[in-house]
């Protein structure tokens, strides 16, 4: 519950999937979600792929879609957390493994418990994301193809309900998932509005988001204690199970 004098709302920029569930979650705590998704995701087509692959590797929830289109159900999968882990099970994939935090604990995780023999790994993640945990499993001696499952574009504009309710004063926290969908959502923020967003508590998933709003004039950053959506939910004073 939101500390006594301290208005209630929360201001979440996870774009979908996750930002349902977010939302859902920060009510569930007793506070006042407002939806305002940083990023426009658009999911890819994979072209054409080798006939089999030792293990697929998410980087992401939003990868899921594509992994389910391009390989079998029974093909392994490793998950950077336990929420993209659930949504590949619920995708009807029947081996899958969380590494419970970034993709360095996802590196990790597969260079524990397979072997560059096994074959190869397709990773799939965001445009412009991935590169450097495939060069991690190919230093390890992994065969590793790398495929965009989709596609992350900055939100043009934040909706007036949000900047109605910044300029109110009434959200007092405000969520980034990534430092570039705080990038995101700077960008698309009119200039008017900026004082009144910088005067909210910014709960952020890494120290790279903290030092992008740092640099936009935000005066308070609490960085989470893990890379996921747990932690970032724990800083509000609630911790739903089975969360990243």
């Amino acid at each position: 519950m939101p500390p006594p004098g301290t208005s209630s709302g929360v201001l979440v920029t996870r774009p979908e999937p996750g930002l349902s569930e977010t939302l859902a979650a920060v009510s569930a705590a007793g506070w006042v979600p407002y939806a305002s998704p940083a990023l426009c995701i658009t999911a890819h087509t994979l072209r054409a792929l080798p006939p089999r692959f030792a293990a697929c590797v998410l980087t992401s929830g939003q990868a899921v879609q594509a992994a389910q289109a391009a390989l079998p159900s029974t093909c392994p999968v490793y998950a950077v957390g336990d929420r993209t882990a659930q949504r590949a099970q619920a995708a009807g994939f029947t081996a899958v493994e969380s590494a419970r935090g970034d993709a360095e604990a996802l590196a990790a995780l597969i260079i524990r418990t397979r072997t560059p023999a096994s074959g190869p790994l397709l990773l799939l993640s965001g445009a412009r994301q991935g590169m450097e945990l495939a060069g991690r499993l190919r230093h390890a001696g992994f065969r590793v193809v790398r495929r965009v499952a989709y596609t992350a574009r900055p939100a043009r504009q934040i909706a007036p309900d949000v900047l109605r309710a910044l300029r109110a004063g009434e959200i007092s926290h405000s969520l980034f998932f990534s430092s570039e969908s705080a990038a995101s959502w700077l960008a698309a923020l009119p200039e008017t509005y900026r004082d009144a967003a910088c005067r909210t508590t910014a709960i952020v998933i890494s120290q790279a988001a903290a030092v992008v709003l740092q640099k936009a004039g935000w005066t308070q950053s609490v960085v989470a204690r893990k890379p996921n959506a747990q932690a970032m939910l724990a800083a509000l004073g609630f911790c739903p199970e089975g969360w990243s």
